[in-house]
């Protein structure tokens, strides 16, 4: 049973049992059911922080990805925790207006976007970006009940 762990810094957003459960049904399709994810719900400053820590950027970002294993980890056992993706509903509220489209969507996407980082893929060649654009896409079928 696939575990995922929500922490809402921000006690503002009011997805979250959809978040979960839309989560879950990927993660079940991805083959990962046996897995774990933590999403944390943050706003610009708190992003902007781990951003400026981890990443040597300035200022916030939508989200960050932290795998607890990678490919190639020698002597580190692959555990069941996959990672943690963090996401700022502050740039994802502002992402969501730009592309006329609602925050529960965006952050949708954010999380499948942070999900597909923590599998170890990377996206920088517009070919990388195909694995992106599908689970992106996906998550938002699942959402909507459009699963087959």
């Amino acid at each position: 049973m696939e575990r995922i762990e929500l922490l809402d810094e921000t006690s503002r957003y009011p997805h979250a049992e959809r978040l979960t459960r839309t989560l879950a049904a990927l993660l079940h399709e991805l083959g990962l059911q046996d897995r774990e994810l933590t999403v944390v719900l943050m706003d610009d400053a708190a992003i902007a922080q781990r951003n400026r820590a981890d990443r040597q950027e300035d200022g916030p970002t939508d989200v960050l990805s932290y795998p607890t294993f990678e490919p190639g980890d020698e002597g580190f056992p692959e555990v069941p925790h996959l990672g943690d993706v963090l996401i700022s509903l502050e740039t994802a509220a502002r992402q969501a207006e730009e592309n006329g489209h609602s925050l529960e969507e965006e952050v949708l996407v954010l999380a499948a976007h942070g999900l597909t980082h923590l599998r170890g893929f990377d996206h920088r060649t517009d070919e990388e970006w195909q694995p992106f654009l599908e689970v992106q896409a996906r998550i938002l079928q699942l959402a909507d009940g459009e699963a087959s």
